[in-house]
């Protein structure tokens, strides 16, 4: 643990004043380090916190003291934040740490996998209690009435949870809650300032709103919309360390301070060089950029500085960067990346091929033989995606070049560039490379389009001059075959109707013979039926003759009876 400073009396607290929005640098991993936490403070940030610290890590390990916590006798007002799974160990660092800083901080709002495996950050939300103990723990066993004891803290879905731990945290001591106005699950997802806001008005105590702040106009929206004490910025700093004193991008004077701080406090390469990748990455083009991140080491990053750029001390003191181009104008207006000049040379490029394929005594039907060359249909089978990709790169340089033009023409002039014209000729210079580019970019993007329209009508022209003749002597034929057609069509007519007439004949002569066929069966049957009834009547006729006969024997018997009867009568009389 490296000091150089002298215990702390003064009381944090104090700074919170109504109607006053404190401006705090937020605790982030290998970045709000000792040097990055003096070069904001130059720049109106109120209030610095140290990267998070595990404090098991912190009390077992020497090492781990002296190489995750640094400070020196300027760097107060300063917040030490800790990830703690327990409140006794929270408490020992805390009164470890407490004679040079200004209070800790316990990280609740840490949303990364290792942390909430090992029982640190956002998943402490869930343990309002455990929280409450570590905060009043801290509180009893500080030494110092004055040192403050913050959570940093993310929100629930459900945001009574959210408000229960910050009442809960706010019984047991705790100075101020900081508020990352998304859940554990959100990243990039907008901040929900309606819940910072209604945890403000839960507690009395500071509420410290955290959560995209990009510029300082987001400070004051910040408050507008929530009424917060104070706002925390982390990715916002990282970008331009001179935001909280209105700058909205770096300004050149905060680059050399941060080259003058890193040396100073022997900062290694890495950290050096990526502070300066984030804080150039917003005033530099994308050709700059490359080439910047590609450096190596800290004497190769200070020569391309010293090498773009020249320090100039005005009669006021102040340090301001111009580029050492300007003494000669013409070469700057002229100077061109070998990418826009890869570009441009594209552009005159498609304007040459254009005039070619624009040329009036070359035929449609030969450019169409041209283009089947064997060279053309070996590019063939890459012709569309190569198209396609020249319309992306296209576009991106494009959009590049637009974001150039309204950074340098929306670009007011800072104070010190009042004291140094050649500021003006520097910015100037920038706006019009990049008007330049944007033509350049624009122009061949649009010509590339015309280019591909250009060669589809070639071949849509000579394809419907080609499809237009075959089409002449294709009609001509068909004339011919109509013709024969219409001849052949009325022989068939008259085929077809004679063949109707003897198809008709040859039924009716069906039909017909089918007709005297069921006659002479009917007529077969007809007979049948006679023989049979002829056999019947034959066969009554006897039976009648028959009955006659019986009839005639049993009359004479009835006669003889009869007969009979009466002679009997008259004997009986006699």
């Amino acid at each position: 643990m490296n000091t150089n400073m002298s215990t702390s009396t003064t009381n944090i607290m104090d700074m919170f004043e109504k109607g006053k929005v404190l401006k705090i640098c937020a605790p982030m991993v290998r970045y709000s380090k000792l040097a990055f936490r003096s070069l904001v403070r130059k720049y109106d940030c109120d209030i610095c916190f140290t990267p998070m610290v595990v404090a098991d890590d912190f009390m077992r390990s020497v090492k781990a003291r002296d190489s995750e916590f640094t400070t020196s006798q300027g760097d107060r007002p300063l917040i030490m934040q800790f990830a703690a799974s327990d409140a006794q160990t929270l408490a020992d660092a805390a009164c470890v740490v407490a004679p040079f800083t200004d209070g800790v901080d316990l990280n609740c709002g840490c949303p990364q996998r290792w942390a909430m495996a090992q029982g640190y950050g956002a998943c402490l939300i869930n343990k309002p209690e455990l929280v409450r103990d570590m905060v009043r723990l801290v509180r009893n066993q500080v030494d110092n009435p004055n040192y403050s004891v913050s959570i940093k803290i993310r929100i629930h879905k459900d945001l009574r949870r959210t408000v229960d731990l910050c009442q809960k945290a706010e019984a047991a001591g705790v100075s101020w809650v900081t508020v990352h106005g998304r859940t554990a699950e959100e990243r990039h997802q907008p901040v929900h300032y309606d819940a910072i806001k209604t945890i403000k008005d839960s507690v009395s105590i500071p509420v410290i709103a955290n959560g995209d702040i990009k510029y300082l106009r987001d400070v004051e929206s910040t408050y507008q919309l929530t009424g917060v004490d104070g706002v925390m910025a982390a990715r916002g700093l990282l970008a331009n360390p001179a935001m909280f004193a209105g700058y909205e991008d770096t300004p050149l004077e905060c680059v050399w301070d941060w080259v003058d701080i890193a040396l100073s406090h022997g900062t290694p390469f890495t950290c050096f060089h990526h502070h300066l990748i984030y804080m150039m990455e917003r005033v530099s083009s994308q050709q700059e950029r490359k080439v910047f991140n590609a450096l190596s080491s800290t004497s190769a990053v200070i020569d391309y500085l010293h090498h773009t750029y020249v320090i100039t001390t005005a009669a006021d003191s102040c340090t301001v960067l111009i580029s050492e181009q300007s003494s000669s104008k013409g070469d700057l207006f002229h100077t061109m990346t070998l990418q826009w000049t890869a570009v441009a040379l594209f552009l005159y490029v498609e304007i040459f091929v254009i005039l070619i394929l624009s040329l009036p005594f070359i035929s449609p039907q030969r450019w169409q033989k041209i283009f089947k060359f064997r060279i053309w249909n070996a590019i063939a089978p890459y012709w569309n995606k190569g198209f396609l990709t020249m319309i992306v790169i296209l576009i991106v340089l494009f959009l590049d070049a637009v974001r150039e033009v309204r950074k340098y023409s929306g670009a007011e002039p800072q104070k010190e560039a009042k004291l140094h014209p050649n500021m003006f000729d520097h910015l100037h210079m920038k706006l019009f490379r990049a008007q330049r580019n944007l033509y350049i970019s624009g122009f061949s993007l649009f010509l590339w389009l015309v280019m591909r329209r250009i060669l589809t009508l070639i071949n849509q022209l000579a394809t419907s001059i080609g499809t237009g003749t075959a089409l002449q002597t294709q009609a001509e034929s068909a004339n011919k075959a109509a013709k024969k057609y219409m001849e052949d069509n009325e022989h068939l007519k008259q085929a077809l109707e004679v063949e109707k007439v003897e198809r008709k004949n040859a039924v009716g002569k069906e039909v017909l013979q089918k007709e005297v066929q069921k006659l002479k069966q009917e007529l077969e049957n007809t007979e049948h039926a006679l023989k049979k009834s002829r056999a019947e009547v034959e066969a009554m006729r006897r039976q009648a003759q028959g009955l006659t006969q019986e009839y005639d024997r049993l009359l004479n018997e009835h006669q003889q009876l009869q007969n009979h009867l009466e002679g009997s009568g008259n004997k009986k009389d006699q």
